[in-house]
């Protein structure tokens, strides 16, 4: 089975020189010593001022939002993964949605700003696969209106933004180190916050609301990132180069053979590419499904990132119509992008979806 992703495992020996380390002390959780460490390798790889890490990109997100003491209403994009919907449901606030521009996939900022009302707090856009937002253009609208930026980054890890992190753009950005994901710690996420005090808050925020031995000041949760974990993404870190190029070769290969035969992620000029993704967007949903069917039928998954759009989902009130965002999620697949991806299958992904847009021309 070709599946649209693979989780990456790094060296297993180097894998269990940190597990022999982990033994040898006894320290599982609760901000061990390898977490440090991560934490402060990923600061200067990432070039962040503070990053504190987390159990999964979800509780991330949701520790960004405590962190900001956030209420009301938020403008955010209907076309992600559902947790940057989900997220802010459960923490009581609400979504506002703003359509996406049907080229670059991201929020659209001429979008954002009809929508803010007195109950606006905040803005949550997303880098959608690695696809830096315009960052410059939300941050004017959030100074305009005093609002919140939290950006949700799980796509855009060591994207660039004019030759340094956009990840530093909002008042705190997360990222997702789920096990599918380029850079991974199996499960796990992350702040980056340029704040010191928020990443305090933050601190005692991931760890029940404790911020002393004899003070919890406010209502915490659980969201501690563990030793183990930790250990996987410094093997990882050491490997990203090869992994980064390896997935490089395999995009341009899509590129370059299906160039002209179907639409591409218009990519924002001033940001580096992390290749994490590779999206093609269908002439109409019926083609979609037959190259997916076709692919499925070879034992090859792509997957339908992202449908639905959230603007569609039961539990989101008020109710919403986001016309690009409907439109491109019914036409949208990714396809299959890993490191172990082979030549040989990736042209046979590639053959299938000429011969069935072929059969359609």
């Amino acid at each position: 089975m070709i599946n649209v992703t693979k989780t990456y495992l790094p060296n297993k020996e180097k894998y269990k020189q940190y597990v022999d380390e982990i033994y040898a002390n006894g320290w599982i959780t609760n901000n061990g010593p390898l977490v440090k460490k991560l934490e402060k390798r990923l600061a200067e790889y990432l070039d962040v001022k503070n990053i504190v890490l987390v159990a999964n990109g979800t509780v991330a997100l949701e520790i960004a939002y405590r962190t900001l003491d956030l209420k009301g209403y938020a403008i955010t994009t209907p076309f992600s993964f559902v947790a940057t919907t989900s997220s802010l449901v459960t923490n009581g606030i609400k979504p506002i949605f703003a359509d996406i521009n049907a080229q670059t996939l991201n929020i659209e900022p001429n979008a954002i700003e009809a929508l803010i009302t007195p109950n606006t707090k905040a803005i949550v856009p997303v880098h959608v696969f690695g696809n830096g937002c315009d960052v410059e253009a939300i941050e004017q609208i959030a100074k305009k209106h005093n609002l919140n930026v939290i950006y949700d980054a799980a796509h855009a890890f060591n994207v660039k933004y004019k030759n340094s992190s956009i990840l530093n753009y909002g008042d705190i950005s997360t990222l997702s180190f789920h096990a599918t994901k380029l850079f991974h710690t199996i499960e796990g996420g992350a702040l980056i916050i340029n704040d010191d005090k928020l990443v305090e808050k933050a601190r005692y925020l991931i760890n029940f609301g404790i911020e002393s031995s004899e003070a919890i000041p406010e209502l915490g949760t659980n969201a501690k990132m563990n030793e183990f974990e930790a250990a996987m993404g410094l093997c990882l870190l050491d490997e990203m180069p090869e992994v980064s190029q390896k997935r490089k070769e395999l995009y341009q290969r899509y590129k370059n053979e299906l160039k002209g035969l179907v639409q591409f992620q218009e990519q924002n000029k001033h940001s580096t590419q992390n290749y994490s993704y590779f999206p093609i967007i269908l002439k109409d949903e019926d083609e979609a499904l037959r190259i997916q069917k076709a692919l499925n039928h070879q034992k090859i998954s792509p997957r339908r990132y992202f449908y639905p759009s959230l603007d569609t989902l039961a539990y989101i009130e008020p109710k919403q119509h986001c016309k690009q965002s409907r439109d491109i999620s019914k036409r949208i697949l990714c396809l299959p992008l890993y490191p172990e991806l082979s030549e040989d299958e990736q042209l046979k992904i590639l053959n299938i979806i000429k011969s069935v847009i072929g059969a359609t021309i």
